[in-house]
């Protein structure tokens, strides 16, 4: 019986919300890195884009473990000498709320083309509401 081999035209891919109030940043990151990269279906194969589009609400609510609200940096570089800045987690929560939750799963999709398509699935909104309803997208629940 030979190994069966996703090919782009036979991925079919679906949307899923994931509501982040009140869930560890790290869990639902993680939950959502999967669901873009298709490990949880069958036909997953590594090398073609399997996943499917995830849309993550509430991102400013979510939660974040011991003293990570003080003592996590966000770290961005210019590109020029000095260039380098420096915020902790609150006052990334305060000014961009959805940076935090881009960030997470942006490092947990492999650093290849492939990832970055993979990343471009993903949408974030800091509050309640989202404008892809016309997807119908399926609700998706975090541990």
């Amino acid at each position: 019986m030979p190994t069966y081999v996703a090919t782009p035209t036979s991925v079919t891919s679906r949307w899923h919300v994931i509501d982040a109030e009140g869930k560890v940043l790290g869990r639902v990151a993680s939950h959502a890195a999967r669901l873009l990269q298709g490990k949880h279906k069958a036909t997953y194969t590594p090398f073609i884009d399997t996943g499917d589009h995830v849309i993550i609400v509430n991102a400013s609510k979510v939660k974040l473990t011991g003293n990570k609200e003080t003592q996590k940096m966000y770290r961005r570089h210019s590109g020029y000498a000095g260039g380098l800045r420096e915020e902790r987690a609150d006052v990334v929560r305060q000014k961009q709320p959805v940076r935090m939750m881009e960030e997470a799963v942006r490092g947990m999709l492999p650093k290849s083309k492939l990832g970055d398509a993979m990343y471009r699935k993903v949408k974030v909104y800091a509050g309640a509401t989202h404008p892809h309803q016309a997807q119908q997208p399926s609700q998706c629940e975090v541990a």
